[in-house]
């Protein structure tokens, strides 16, 4: 056995090498993959859509808010590993009555590097992990700032919601050297009568969670007629596993909006 901490400071004990793994995060379920744990994991949720393999083939446990914990005890997991913001907090708590419970805690890329790394380290892949956090660094150092751009990034519908600051998006946005005019934590909802003292350069409508569309573009347009709008993918703004190896490249195509 071998006691480690995760990023919200608890600490867990876990087998030398755990050899059974349930992920309640799609981000750190293709992160897991990159790690080569093909064997190791036995159960993602319904949203771990990537690699597409393990979306066909793993079992499924269920909704990152809403795990099936007869379906996670069946695993025999000797690891699950979630995320504060993913998972609710009492889901955690009672996952750990069938095993420890990993849980990341990413705002930042420096907190994604340290999550890749620990993880890496917990799950006995550390050299793979050093190398990805590598190239990750590689590719944001090679990432030219772009012309600054006061932005608006949009998250939900129904209703509407922003990403604000202490988030992983807001951390993306400043990466391309962009502006969040969002002053508020987290992801405040919406007001358009806010208009009448915010008057961002783009908005940006996200893929994910809430699934934007070509459609809502016109609409946003007449709402933010003085702003450009525009569709984005949200996996390159908030996965923050292995996928941000590929974010710098996806926003060099954003840069001359």
């Amino acid at each position: 056995m071998k006691t480690c901490t995760d990023q919200i400071g608890r600490k867990i004990n876990t087998n030398e090498i755990p050899s059974r793994i349930v992920s309640l995060v799609p981000s750190q379920t293709e992160l897991l993959f990159d790690l080569g744990l093909n064997d190791e994991v036995v159960g993602i949720t319904k949203f771990c859509i990537y690699p597409e393999q393990w979306y066909k083939q793993k079992r499924k446990i269920g909704g990152t808010k809403s795990p099936n914990f007869d379906v996670i005890k069946s695993l025999s997991p000797d690891l699950i590993i979630g995320n504060k913001e993913e998972n609710k907090e009492e889901d955690i708590i009672a996952l750990e009555k069938i095993a420890p419970v990993w849980v990341s805690n990413v705002n930042s890329l420096d907190d994604a590097l340290e999550m890749i790394n620990n993880l890496g380290d917990l799950v006995g892949r550390k050299y793979k992990a050093r190398r990805i956090v590598e190239n990750i660094r590689k590719e944001f150092s090679n990432l030219k700032l772009s012309t600054p751009r006061k932005v608006i990034y949009f998250i939900w519908k129904d209703p509407y919601m922003v990403a604000g600051k202490n988030t992983f998006i807001d951390a993306m946005l400043s990466a391309m050297g962009w502006e969040n005019i969002i002053t508020q934590s987290r992801y405040p909802e919406w007001k358009f009568e806010i208009l009448n003292y915010e008057h961002p350069d783009l908005i940006l409508l996200s893929t994910e969670p809430y699934p934007f569309k070509e459609k809502d573009l016109y609409d946003f347009s007449r709402k933010f007629p003085k702003a450009k709008v525009i569709l984005v993918n949200g996996e390159y703004f908030s996965w923050y596993g292995s996928r941000i190896m590929n974010s710098p490249n996806y926003f060099k195509t954003l840069v001359n909006f």
